[in-house]
């Protein structure tokens, strides 16, 4: 045999070696899962997720379908939803999901229509957990506006719709099946938006301004009552002071008039002296200060000005006129002598 078949002889063993051995190996990645069927069906025993090199029989007896185990996204399409307190509001969700149970997994996808690829696999899956999303979105109307939407960070209730969200979509479907039924598990669901339509934005508005509305008067009507309740204790208090100081008032007139009748008393004895006393006080504050006055000797107090006062004097008379005074109440005509 020449050295050319022997060549071609050893490419047609390598090539009938590697034929084969791609016939009966396959490997499977640590980001992997394998459900290995014979004759297309899976026994309990079909599950492979150790990674590393497998054997199995030649096609058509047996073949392999691998899925990947690594956590995929899915999101739902907005919805609109109703919350606890009648408002319409469009939310979008999220959820992220992995492969749990391989061997479930293929016996619940692996008749998807389209084909029979991994991929078809999880095509016809994600319908699934996309139905459930939006089944479970439902739970938005557990919730008001007020517990969504709030002011102070960490108040929002969103967290606790998320979880609501989650446990809806992993427990049982209306047929009674959860996703572990189906080799599903989901590990993530959140609410990435929320948007109010134009109607709702407008009920929101006018909702607000109504709010505001309500505790401008609350906050006047306590306003006005606590300033009554001021004004009140003001007007008691002024009262109070106001009959205090009338009273007290009456008091030091009552003493000043007992005071002033001893002297009034005395002043009526002689009435020429207690007058001509006022003429002398009222002479010493006008002349005190540097004033020109121009008055007539007629003048209440005026008298002593007259150049016959000191003629009125010499004659033993006080140079007063008793008719000239307010009241009029001292006797008219008494002399100098009279007052002694």
């Amino acid at each position: 045999m020449s050295a050319k078949k022997l060549v071609l002889w050893a490419i047609a063993a390598l090539f009938i070696a590697a034929v084969l051995s791609f016939a009966v190996t396959y490997s499977v990645r640590f980001t992997e899962a394998a459900v290995v069927t014979t004759f297309g069906k899976a026994s309990e025993t079909s599950d492979r997720s150790d990674p590393g090199l497998h054997f199995k029989l030649p096609y058509p007896i047996q073949s392999v379908t691998k899925y990947d185990t690594r956590e995929r996204y899915i999101q739902a399409r907005s919805e609109t939803q109703q919350t606890a307190d009648n408002f319409q509001i469009v939310v979008e969700g999220f959820a992220t999901y992995r492969v749990s149970d391989p061997l479930a997994f293929y016996r619940r996808f692996s008749s998807a229509a389209g084909g029979n690829r991994p991929i078809d696999h999880f095509r016809e899956a994600e319908e699934l957990l996309r139905s459930r999303l939006r089944a479970a979105l439902g739970e938005t109307s557990k919730f008001r506006m007020s517990d969504l939407f709030v002011e102070r960070v960490g108040g929002s209730k969103l967290p606790e719709l998320e979880r609501l969200i989650l446990a809806q979509m992993s427990g049982q479907s209306e047929s009674g099946e959860s996703l572990s039924a189906y080799g599903l598990s989901v590990t993530t669901v959140g609410v990435d938006r929320i948007v109010l339509p134009e109607a709702t934005t407008q009920a929101v508005m006018d909702k607000m301004a109504a709010n505001r509305v309500r505790l401008a008067g609350q906050y006047t009507a306590e306003g006005t009552a606590r300033a009554t309740t001021i004004k009140a204790a003001a007007d008691a208090d002024a009262q109070r002071i106001r009959a205090f100081a009338q009273s007290r008032a009456k008091e030091i007139i009552a003493r000043g008039e007992q005071e002033a009748a001893k002297f009034l008393a005395e002043q009526d004895e002689f009435p020429e002296l207690a007058v001509f006393i006022q003429n002398i006080e009222l002479m010493r504050s006008v002349l005190a200060k540097k004033l020109t006055l121009v008055l007539s000797s007629r003048d209440f107090g005026m008298k002593l000005f007259s150049p016959d006062a000191l003629r009125d004097l010499e004659q033993g008379k006080l140079p007063v006129d008793l008719e000239q005074m307010p009241g009029g109440g001292l006797n008219a005509g008494s002399s100098l002598e009279d007052g002694r």
